[in-house]
């Protein structure tokens, strides 16, 4: 504790050790911040806006054409080859050093520009299996064989076309503005967020080691609710933990007529779901704890006159913090547990919880970080084009980034996609992202989107000079 009491003490000892105690404050200060980058605080130089602008209006058809080859030419989870080829390509052509084949079809491209802070720029490649039914001229027709053997169609609906677009733009401004900043970019395309396993695959292939650590993360993704031209943030935890969890119900089974000859898995499933509801309506706070637990596969029996031996249950959980997502799990297994004790069940055949090892984690947008760049939004499109959203239950694996010792300040924001009229129908648009009718507006939601991420990143990067 530094003794503040300067009673009975000369003014020549009081200046002493008012200017020790400065040194101190100081040292405390420098060793709180040591290796942290600074944040910038002042606003962006309307000349350095004016610039961006102008480099992206030049660029914006070359991108535009881009984005429609992507959306026609979608490809599923873990099957992006062609895909990370061109976007490989794309960075190649910018001066980036590129490394291929990164956890999977993944793409790592660096470029150094001096002393600075290192930021990671991220894009998802993969599209879903989903028939498109949008009738745009760049419609994707594409289908792909399954292990079946069986024709599936594939379409952009997620809007990751949209993500690689903006991200080749950005990569494009930045390599013009190299004058207007300092450090090193490490620009990722990144496989299978769908699936909730590129990140981590990134991650475990040595994204932080073989490559330039991040200081800062960023990465955007398409709102389907928020109108084209206004962007949008969430500060602190933004989306949700998502676990997939798969319960296996052991009963006694026999004949429907004889019920009280058997130990009834099917009840005791039902016992399950009304009991997992339960935690969430009763056992969490609804403003301290959001949480769900929603069961949405029930598979069992194989006539009304048979009870079976076995039900399997499928649900999902979504939380929040790691706290919490470990208090759920652990009144799970109460539950199934305290189920199967109440109807007689030995211990050996208790019901069987399996989690899938890998989930994804909750998105964590970094407070000073979010509230810096939400200034430089509202710099680029005005305040009242920038809102502040509300968390969401949806996953997105962009968490792995910031999971790591010490953890990396991440932010990912949101970017305005629809329009305000559908002119299809003159009305609202009512579909969403994974929809077969999913399609955001062109412009200015790219413009915007470059635009957008390229100042967030040179806000981070300044020259100083």
């Amino acid at each position: 504790m530094i003794d503040l009491k300067y009673r009975n003490i000369s003014h020549h000892q009081q200046a002493n050790r008012g200017f020790n105690l400065s040194l101190i404050c100081l040292s405390v200060l420098f060793l709180i911040f040591i290796d942290k980058p600074v944040l910038a605080q002042s606003p962006l130089p309307t000349k350095l806006i004016k610039t961006a602008t102008r480099i992206v209006d030049r660029e914006l058809p070359d991108i535009e054409k881009l984005y429609k080859h992507l959306h026609a030419n979608p490809e599923l989870s873990f099957h992006e080859k062609e895909t990370a080829k061109l976007m490989a390509e794309q960075l190649q052509q910018l001066g980036f050093q590129v490394t291929e084949n990164v956890g999977g079809y993944g793409v790592v491209g660096v470029m150094e520009n001096g002393q600075g802070p290192t930021v990671l720029v991220r894009a998802d490649m993969d599209a879903l299996p989903i028939k498109e039914e949008t009738n745009l001229p760049y419609a994707s027709h594409v289908t792909v064989k399954d292990s079946t053997g069986s024709e599936i169609p594939v379409m952009h609906a997620c809007g990751h076309d949209m993500h690689m677009a903006v991200w080749t733009g950005v990569a494009s401004v930045l390599q013009q503005m190299k004058s207007q900043w300092k450090g090193t970019l490490v620009f990722i395309a990144q496989p299978a967020e769908e699936k909730g396993a590129g990140a981590k695959a990134m991650m475990d292939d040595g994204l932080y080691t073989r490559f330039p650590r991040p200081d800062y993360g960023l990465a955007l993704h398409v709102n389907a609710v928020l109108p084209a031209g206004k962007l949008g943030y969430t500060s602190g935890h933004a989306l949700a933990n998502v676990d997939n969890i798969s319960i296996k119900v052991k009963g006694q089974g026999g004949h429907g007529a004889a019920p009280e000859k058997t130990i009834d898995p099917i009840i005791m499933a039902s016992k399950i779901i009304l009991g997992l509801q339960s935690i969430t309506a009763r056992e969490l706070s609804p403003i301290e704890t959001p949480a769900v637990l929603s069961v949405g596969s029930i598979h069992g029996g194989t006539s009304g006159n048979i009870i079976p031996n076995e039900v399997d249950l499928e649900m999902t959980m979504r939380s929040y913090g790691d706290e919490t997502r470990q208090m759920l799990l652990d009144k799970i297994k109460r539950v199934t547990e305290g189920v199967a004790i109440a109807s007689g069940v030995a211990e050996k055949d208790f019901p069987e919880v399996k989690t899938r090892e890998q989930y994804t984690p909750s998105v964590y947008n970094d407070p000073q970080l979010t509230q810096q760049i939400a200034e430089v939004f509202r710099q680029l499109v005005g305040a009242e084009n920038v809102e502040e959203l509300d968390p969401l239950m949806v996953g997105e694996d962009f968490g792995h980034y910031t999971r790591s010792e010490p953890s990396i300040p991440t932010l990912l924001y949101s970017l305005g996609s629809i329009p305000e009229i559908d002119p299809e129908t003159g009305k609202a648009p009512t579909y969403f992202t994974h929809s077969s009718k999913y399609r955001p507006e062109l412009n200015p939601t790219l413009e915007i989107g470059i635009l957008s991420m390229s100042l967030a990143v040179i806000d981070l990067m300044r020259n100083p000079d």
